[in-house]
């Protein structure tokens, strides 16, 4: 069987995907045997390209049954861990924007009473030659 290629394997339903699977299996099976009973060259090669083949099938299965789970749990408030951002745990744990910004009853109030005060610069300073004159 020639290499399976994964853009052919996206268009199949997942009961042709199971089907092709099985056949795969099958034939690693055969091949298996027929390495033990002392088969040619070839076909203990072959074995490498039927391991990969199969690895392809179950991976374009698990990536489009969670490409749906994904459709199926969007919008709603709680999501399955394995289906969540994994980013970091301190990311994960982090407070949010709005959590944040928020403030408390009493440093609300302290900022509205004791705003920053806002103070006039210093007397502006001349250079002349190398000396600082305060003007």
């Amino acid at each position: 069987m020639a290499k399976v290629k994964t853009f052919e394997l996206r268009k199949k339903t997942k009961a042709d995907l199971t089907k092709q699977l099985d056949e795969l299996k099958q034939e690693l099976a055969s091949l298996r045997v027929q390495k033990i009973a002392g088969g040619a060259g070839s076909k203990l090669a072959k074995i490498h390209d039927v391991r990969k083949n199969i690895a392809r099938v179950n991976t374009v299965i698990s990536q489009t049954q969670r490409e749906q789970l994904r459709i199926f749990y969007k919008g709603k408030k709680y999501i399955p861990l394995d289906l969540r951002v994994k980013k970091t745990r301190a990311i994960r744990q982090r407070l949010t924007a709005f959590e944040a910004s928020r403030k408390t009853v009493r440093q609300a109030k302290r900022e509205q009473h004791f705003p920053l005060r806002k103070y006039v610069p210093p007397h502006p300073v001349l250079l002349i030659q190398g000396r600082t004159l305060f003007v």
